[in-house]
């Protein structure tokens, strides 16, 4: 399947940029397919070059932002699939997928992909008493209580999170995030927004990558899973085909892939 480019992206995502290992991106241009993949890498810091004069702030290695720039990718050129196994119709979306498994039922969308990145996050350092999630009732499930004296383990989280998924919505997650000026965005931030005037979803994403430049230009990276359940993955900049960074004086409407937003549905969890 061919779902990249096969020209740079121009204006936004315009130049060459050689190796720049300080940045996470240790490789030459030349080894990078049409201009900002990096086929061999298999983390989001090593499979997209960075814009040329930008740079990537280094991160406490414990931090939240850090976890997500550096979530493993299945090889280049995978398709996202479904959690029946088939392929996304539409793959002009993305430019790579995350490798982390979705289970078999139609429940990882959008907004629980985002929980569940939180959650695994906070699993891998320990923080099990923070894994908690507002319920599409108004109550809210919390990992340790859930877990009734039972051991914290990968095993137990995932069933805890298919009942965070089957309970939890975009909606809920809406009013647990905090708002968010977007001149303050940072990794780990989401693009959320309920449903719209005649619609029954919403649809949430949520920034994995950042760089900035001397002037203090931002850009940044996004990701989402979507409907059916499906695999996360790494959005095309449909403003600029084959490139993953979107400019954060994006104007008065952020166009993805899939959904619109406006600055004043940035959130976070922190």
């Amino acid at each position: 399947m061919i779902f990249l480019a096969s020209t740079l992206c121009l204006s936004s995502c315009q130049g060459q940029k050689t190796s720049d290992v300080a940045n996470h991106r240790p490789y030459s241009v030349t080894d990078i397919k049409d201009g900002w993949i990096n086929p061999e890498g298999n983390l989001i810091a090593t499979r997209f070059r960075l814009p040329d004069g930008f740079s990537s702030a280094p991160m406490n290695p414990k931090s939240w932002g850090n976890y997500l720039r550096n979530l493993p990718l299945k090889p280049d050129g995978s398709d996202v699939l479904t959690f029946s196994g088939a392929a996304k119709a539409n793959h002009q979306t993305y430019l790579a997928v995350v490798n982390l498994p979705i289970g078999t039922k139609d429940l990882h969308q959008c907004a629980d992909a985002v929980m569940r990145l939180r959650a695994e996050y906070l699993f891998s350092q320990t923080k099990f008493n923070e894994i908690t999630f507002r319920q599409a009732s108004g109550k809210t499930i919390s990992y340790t209580t859930w877990l009734t004296g039972k051991t914290p383990d990968k095993t137990n989280l995932w069933t805890y999170l298919e009942t965070v998924f089957n309970t939890c919505n975009t909606t809920s997650l809406n009013q647990q995030l905090k708002s968010k000026p977007l001149e303050k965005m940072t990794i780990g931030d989401v693009f959320i927004t309920g449903p719209p005037p005649g619609h029954s979803y919403g649809h949430a994403i949520i920034i994995v990558d950042k760089c900035v430049d001397k002037n203090g230009k931002v850009k940044f990276m996004l990701a989402q899973s979507y409907m059916p359940a499906q695999e996360i993955q790494i959005l095309d900049n449909p403003s600029n085909p084959g490139c993953p960074w979107y400019d954060l004086d994006f104007g008065t409407t952020l166009h993805t892939p899939e959904w619109d937003f406006t600055a004043s549905h940035l959130k976070s969890f922190e």
